[in-house]
């Protein structure tokens, strides 16, 4: 039997804004590799709305550059800013081997399928199970499991300080409420009657 290599999808850029009037956009990177990851003819799929003209396409790179310490990307086939427009907040995937995402790993960067299942630590307590990451525009969310319900943790630094997979867990950091309901501040009071005249 002849096993195919594994692929996994690896998120790498997100799409700013137009830049200027010739198609230019402005990156958000997720990479630390940028002038390798997006050299001329690297193709990306897109992750955007379902209603987007751009659903199911995948875009390919033009030219990459620099302008004032910014990451900008020209696609084939974008030529204007207008046409830029139609693409801004597109989130930009690539597919790669397992074996070489293990032997070049990103810092702060995890595929879908090592999140999902690491214990949940807070305080040095495990309290839940990650389930499985859902990605937004603005930033990822880790959905945990814990005591039957499902809680959205953003996956941010502040709040995920760390990640190990070695270990199996996640620490977490949450603000107050996030995984339990804060008492009210003030005291109840039992019913009355109303002020007395």
């Amino acid at each position: 039997m002849v096993e195919r290599a594994a692929k996994q999808q690896l998120r790498v850029g997100r799409l700013l804004k137009a830049h200027g009037l010739k198609g230019a956009l402005k990156l958000e990177l997720y990479t630390d590799d940028p002038d390798g990851r997006f050299v001329p003819g690297a193709t990306f799929t897109l992750q955007v709305p379902q209603d987007s003209k751009w659903h199911g396409k995948t875009v390919t790179v033009q030219e990459f550059r620099w302008m004032n310490n910014h990451p900008v990307v020209f696609l084939e086939g974008i030529e204007d800013r207008n046409e830029a427009e139609s693409i801004v907040r597109a989130i930009l995937w690539i597919e790669q081997d397992q074996a070489e995402a293990e032997a070049q790993p990103e810092d702060d960067a995890w595929y879908d399928h090592q999140l999902a299942g690491l214990d949940v630590v807070r305080d040095g307590v495990v309290v839940g199970k990650v389930s499985r990451v859902d990605h937004l525009p603005s930033h990822d969310l880790l959905i945990v499991r814990m005591d039957g319900e499902e809680v959205m943790v953003p996956f941010v630094s502040a709040i995920v300080p760390e990640v190990d997979l070695a270990a199996g867990r996640v620490t977490v950091t949450p603000p107050a409420g996030l995984f339990e309901e804060l008492p009210d501040d003030a005291p109840a009071t039992p019913d009355a009657e109303g002020p007395a005249d």
